[in-house]
């Protein structure tokens, strides 16, 4: 998501994005985007300069490879999105507009409360590896 959000904001643009910009664009948690970043700058996907205002902040930009990871990821969305929906044959342009007219319609609602904390389903072990949570 951070690669298609960079990506986005690149192409729409004059000016390459700051973290921030990315932060705020992704709804992400700023550290853990400054961590994604970092793992892929280091990867060669994404480049990072110093901002020319602002000596604080870093633009980013996709490298070649980066948006050529991008271009196969999002191919393989589209495929999924394709073969998952395949089973609604003609009916799946109306059964789109019904999920559009759901979503227009209970926008408002709050029907769900996003800032609310829940419990975990995975946890991360101190050695990266996915766990299931204990309950008590």
């Amino acid at each position: 998501m951070l690669l298609a959000s960079l990506w986005w904001l690149g192409d729409n643009y004059s000016q390459p994005p700051s973290q921030i910009q990315l932060v705020e664009h992704a709804d992400t948690d700023p550290m853990m985007t400054s961590q994604v970043i970092r793992k892929l700058a280091a990867r060669g996907l994404v480049d990072r300069h110093p901002d020319p205002t602002d000596s604080r902040a870093r633009q980013l930009s996709l490298t070649p490879l980066g948006a050529a990871v991008l271009t196969r990821a999002l191919a393989d969305v589209e495929t999924t999105d394709e073969n998952y929906f395949a089973a609604l044959a003609s009916r799946r342009d109306a059964f789109l507009a019904d999920l559009a007219t759901l979503n227009s319609a209970n926008s408002d609602r709050g029907a769900c409360d996003y800032d609310q904390e829940l419990p975990p389903l995975m946890n991360v072990s101190p050695t990266g590896h996915l766990v299931r949570p204990r309950h008590r």
